[in-house]
């Protein structure tokens, strides 16, 4: 049995979920997503809970069970509590900042780099250093907080860049003289 799978997925109040065979839509005051899931994969809803079950013990099933699971599971987060990614920018003059809906970094390019906005994304600034992407989709948020930095990687010598606020970026040592 799967070690994820086989747990039932308690539904906090304020939180709807419908399921129609494989479709599955979960609302809350954060907002509402809907996914599809691989119609092999049994989901049913019992009073507050949710229960994924898989058909048999193939090696694909298996496999899909947990995902499954989880993938709802942050759904009814997402939709009840949501989820952020801090990122942080390192670097003299390295900065960002909002116009209108875009992101603007200025990270080091002889231009400014633009973010455009994405649906379902909020993206705040508590100050010009720090980036906050907010969402219901963990996935979404996930994604477009990688896109950020992408933009500019943090680099192993001197440490500047844009990385995750948890991220620890090693050190290099540079030249030494002799």
């Amino acid at each position: 049995m799967s070690r994820v799978g086989k747990y039932p997925i308690e539904i906090p109040a304020g939180v709807e979920v419908q399921i129609d065979g494989s479709t599955v839509r979960a609302k809350g005051p954060k907002g509402e997503i809907t996914k599809v899931f691989v119609s092999d994969i049994i989901i049913r809803k019992e009073e507050d809970k949710i229960i994924v079950e898989r058909p048999s013990d193939n090696n694909t099933h298996k496999s899909l069970h947990g995902l499954t699971r989880a993938l709802i599971a942050n759904m009814i987060t997402g939709v009840n509590v949501g989820f952020q990614k801090t990122l942080e920018i390192v670097g003299v003059g390295y900065k960002a900042s909002k116009k209108g809906d875009r992101l603007e970094l200025q990270v080091g390019y002889s231009h400014p780099v633009v973010v455009p906005k994405r649906s379902g994304i909020e993206i705040e600034l508590p100050s010009q250093t720090k980036v906050v992407v907010m969402g219901v989709d963990r996935e979404l948020v996930g994604e477009v907080a990688a896109c950020i930095r992408a933009v500019r990687k943090p680099e192993p010598y001197k440490g500047k860049g844009i990385r995750y606020e948890d991220e620890h970026v090693r050190r290099k040592v540079g030249k030494t003289g002799k």
